[in-house]
């Protein structure tokens, strides 16, 4: 039995909130207990050393009002050193806390109805909803009804506080448009069969280190069975998923050993008690963000505008600054989504052109560009594992690469991460970058330097495949000359409307090669110059 889970049976995860008061109260957090601090949304931030920590708070439907937004933004500036993440399962992240604040943030959070619940841990994690829901038009049924029974239902639920470890849920009545079920333990997907609204069911989709896109489970269920066969799931995993190894724990691997006909039995005879009806596959995705992203017509007449955070950041100023947007355009509610960005939804036609404006003032205005489709996870500057840095790093090259590459006509998305844990998933990204470290030798002197390895088209939905990882990789400060070349030989060589996946399949991996694309004369210095 490992460490954690000889914890989690000595003290039961969710009784962490419990001791809080008391850490709070001494200015320490007991350090054998400190892992079940998880459990509330709190993790140690690097350097461990410093005492300080990061919070992850859960925004229930990807929807939050005004006011709620205000609150956040206050915490970030009282507690947060005016930092604020919009992370990409659609929740808020502070660092620079104490422990001594951690119980007035809580009651803060209470009041606006936002919660730490089980936002991290061996648990059932934010329930991730689409952020078209109740919006669009091609959507199937509004699935925020769902995901809000999903999330009372199952997390911070004390039946699944102790799983084998994290398990996360996602709900979408676009399948044609998002294809975020494939990296979810469970994925529901709204469509249509013979007139009837039901919804594919979709398992063991996990990435990381050893990365595994969900299984059908062929099934087609009716909505109001969604949350029964979610809690049905979640109890065989807890019952059956393995213990011994943390790093082949997760659902997937019970998905691999099984396959889905098996453990859809399981749960249809032990923890359902009944068969799921048979049913054909949702649509499969055309995935890359072009129809969450700018301006989009709601099916009501009015219209969402999803703004570009640029890899999730914002200041209290800024969320403040949105919600008084939404209050002055829309209806005061602003949505989070699953590409670190945020929307104002319910804007009249004739407001956009003052909303955009005010959005540009901001650098928040929408663009359904390389900003708004980049992601990066914490990195170095905050996370104990990254080995490499990035949201300053992805920041400055968009900066300097999305007035070069603004005539791009398809959505390209570029996902990167500090190690191979995978918080940005980029094995499924047109770019996906992953962050290393190599040594080498200078004089007597070993050396270390951060770089990417690069994982090449991968696809959560026209191609449904995990991207190709090249041989090589591309040092840390030649990361945007590299991404620059990419970009600027696909414009130059693609087919109208030809996608990245479609383009890459079609010159092939070797033109991608980091030696084939930076070559060995070109000083890094001299090209960062170029383009800046």
């Amino acid at each position: 039995m490992s460490d954690i889970e000889a914890l989690k049976k000595e003290l039961p995860p969710f009784e962490i909130f419990d001791l809080i008061p008391q850490y709070a109260a001494a200015g320490q957090i007991d350090p054998e207990k400190i892992d079940l601090l998880k459990w509330a949304g709190v993790y140690p931030q690097r350097p461990q050393e410093d005492g300080f920590l990061m919070m992850r708070v859960k925004v229930p439907t990807a929807e939050l009002s005004a006011q709620t937004m205000r609150v956040v933004a206050g915490i970030a500036e009282d507690y947060g050193r005016g930092l604020l993440d919009v992370t990409d399962r659609q929740a808020f992240q502070f660092h620079w806390l104490r422990i001594e604040n951690i119980p007035a943030i809580l009651t803060r959070l209470e009041t606006v109805g936002l919660h730490t619940r089980g936002a991290c841990g061996d648990t059932v994690r934010a329930v991730i909803a689409s952020p078209l829901a109740g919006l669009d038009a091609r959507e199937r049924i509004d699935v925020r009804p769902i995901a809000a029974a999903m999330e009372g239902t199952l997390s911070g639920n004390k039946d699944f506080e102790d799983l084998p470890r994290k398990f996360k849920i996602s709900l979408t009545a676009t399948p044609e448009l998002e294809g975020i079920h494939h990296i979810n333990d469970i994925g529901f997907l709204a469509h249509e069969v013979n007139g009837e609204v039901g919804f594919d069911v979709w398992v063991g989709g996990g990435l990381g280190a050893v990365a595994h896109l969900a299984k059908r489970l062929g099934v087609f269920i009716k909505p109001e069975q969604v949350v029964e066969v979610g809690r049905a799931i979640a109890g065989a995993y807890r019952d059956h998923g393995y213990r011994v190894n943390r790093k082949k724990s997760r659902l997937k691997y019970l998905i691999k050993d099984l396959g889905p006909e098996k453990f859809r039995e399981l749960v249809e005879n032990d923890y359902l008690g009944y068969k799921m009806q048979d049913g054909p596959a949702a649509p499969v995705a055309r995935f890359g963000g072009s129809d969450v992203l700018g301006i989009n017509p709601q099916k009501d007449g009015l219209n969402y505008v999803v703004l570009s955070t640029t890899v999730g950041r914002i200041n209290p100023d800024k969320a403040r600054a949105l919600a008084g947007l939404s209050e002055k355009y829309g209806k005061g509610v602003l949505r989070t989504t699953a590409f670190q960005n945020m929307m104002i939804p319910h804007v009249r036609t004739e407001d956009l052109g003052a909303l955009v404006a005010e959005l540009e003032t901001l650098d928040l205005a929408p663009k359904a560009t390389l900003r708004g489709t980049t992601i990066a996870c914490t990195g170095t500057q905050f996370c104990r594992l990254a080995l490499t840095e990035t949201k300053a790093r992805v920041a400055g090259m968009i900066d300097l690469l999305e007035p070069l590459h603004s005539d791009l006509d398809v959505p390209l998305t570029i996902n990167l991460t500090g190690c191979s844990n995978a918080c940005t998933r980029y094995q499924v990204a047109d770019l996906g970058f992953m962050g290393a470290q190599r040594t080498h030798k200078d004089g007597d002197q070993d050396v270390i330097e951060e770089v990417y390895n690069v994982h090449l088209a991968g696809s959560l939905g026209q191609a449904e495949r995990l991207g190709a990882k090249l041989k090589g990789s591309v040092p840390a400060e030649r990361l945007t000359e590299y991404t620059d070349k990419v970009i600027s030989e696909f414009k130059a060589n693609k087919q109208p409307g030809e996608s990245f996946v479609e383009y890459a399949d079609r010159v092939g991996q070797e033109r991608f090669l980091p030696d084939t694309v930076l070559g060995q004369n070109v000083k890094p210095a001299a090209r960062e110059q170029v383009l800046a």
